[in-house]
């Protein structure tokens, strides 16, 4: 008898416990609960969150299959985290996924769409296990929602992270490929620049270059801005701060291509231009470099 009135007052106390701030030990009861039913229905509650993303039109980039693979990967994720209430292989995980999905061209709200489409899934399953008895599942539901909204946290924070590594990483090659430093003959380098330059880019204008000029150990290069239609005078004071610090190196710089706003900013801001070797054009400033270089072009017929 005394084991039946145990098992009869023990949602009870689960009951008074709950209403006292759920204590970590009656929560800890329920989850457990609660895990082993999404365990028992695995397969059925995954079947039906993976028709749903294909329903809801979500991951559209990738295939039936391919939903399906990474929908049992995330459910089981998904339990594990309930179960030890621990989180740290479920972003290990959501970095994995974010990895291989983004190149796809998976956008973020397609990521926590199909987290609020497991959460769900998951939360119509306990209304239909417990349907008869609200009481426990209003404690079951005060025991998952938790769990389920820092679960959603994780993913949707570890996507968006690496997403943002993955910009990053792009703006960097873009900023590289847009400020090339090109090697046209021995000791000689042209930085041609195209398109807007912040203060940013004008960084990493000046590193690439003097980078340039100790590997190809360079004694002149020519700087065309005939593509920047504008530039500020922080800018402006960085690019005299390059011409500048390529001297130090010992190489002269010509700088070829001012547009007459270009021109304004440099004599506004105080420039002094005396320092600064200017040519009207590339072609001009190439000429200009090979002489320097030691350099004579003559026709064909009259080298001959």
């Amino acid at each position: 008898m005394a084991k039946e009135t145990e098992r009869l007052e023990r949602p009870t106390a689960w009951h008074e416990t709950l209403d006292r701030g759920a204590s970590l030990e009656g929560t800890a009861v329920l989850l457990r609960e609660l895990v082993a039913h999404l365990r028992e229905n695995r397969t059925q509650l995954r079947e039906e969150w993976a028709r749903r993303i294909t329903e809801a039109k979500l991951l559209t980039a990738m295939s039936k299959d391919e939903i399906f693979a990474e929908a049992t990967a995330v459910y089981d994720q998904y339990v594990e985290a309930l179960e030890t209430g621990t989180f740290e292989a479920l972003q290990a995980y959501a970095r994995s996924l974010s990895e291989r999905i983004i190149p796809r061209g998976v956008e973020t709200h397609e990521v926590v769409g199909i987290v609020l489409l497991l959460r769900d899934v998951l939360a119509r399953s306990l209304f239909a296990k417990y349907q008869a008895d609200f009481t426990k599942l209003d404690r079951i539901l005060d025991a998952y929602e938790p769990a389920a909204n820092r679960i959603a946290n994780t993913v949707a924070v570890g996507f968006v992270q690496e997403r943002e590594r993955v910009i990053r990483q792009q703006q960097e090659a873009i900023r590289e490929l847009s400020t090339p430093v090109l090697q046209v003959r021995e000791r000689l380098l042209i930085l041609p620049i195209i398109g807007v330059i912040d203060p940013q880019r004008a960084r990493q204008l000046t590193e690439q270059l003097l980078r340039g000029i100790r590997t190809n150990r360079a004694k002149v290069v020519v700087i065309d801005i005939t593509g920047v239609a504008a530039m500020d005078a922080t800018v402006a004071n960085h690019l005299v701060q390059t011409v500048e610090a390529s001297r130090l190196l010992g190489a002269t710089v010509i700088v070829t291509g001012l547009s007459p706003e270009i021109a304004q900013t440099l004599v506004t801001i105080g420039v002094d231009l005396g320092k600064m070797n200017t040519v009207g054009d590339l072609q001009g400033g190439i000429e200009q470099a090979e002489r320097l270089l030691g350099y004579k072009v003559v026709p064909i017929g009259a080298a001959s």
